[in-house]
């Protein structure tokens, strides 16, 4: 009998989410690249910090990191 494939990890993916230790996924926010003088020093701050991805993507980014 063969054995199954192992499933490639989306590459992508693997750069921009990270998987918690209880399987929550985290995404950096966006808005960071350019533009930056005009954007207050508290806006910033938010924006630095890891943000929960939504319920509605969490599954689509699970499936793209099969083994996180």
């Amino acid at each position: 009998m063969a054995k199954k494939q192992k499933l490639k990890t989306h590459r992508g993916a693997a750069k921009r989410f990270k998987v918690t230790a209880t399987g929550k996924i985290l995404r950096m926010h966006s808005g960071k690249r350019h533009l930056l003088g005009t954007k207050a020093a508290k806006r910033m701050r938010r924006l630095k910090k890891l943000t929960q991805v939504n319920a509605a993507d969490a599954a689509n980014v699970k499936q793209m990191l099969p083994y996180a």
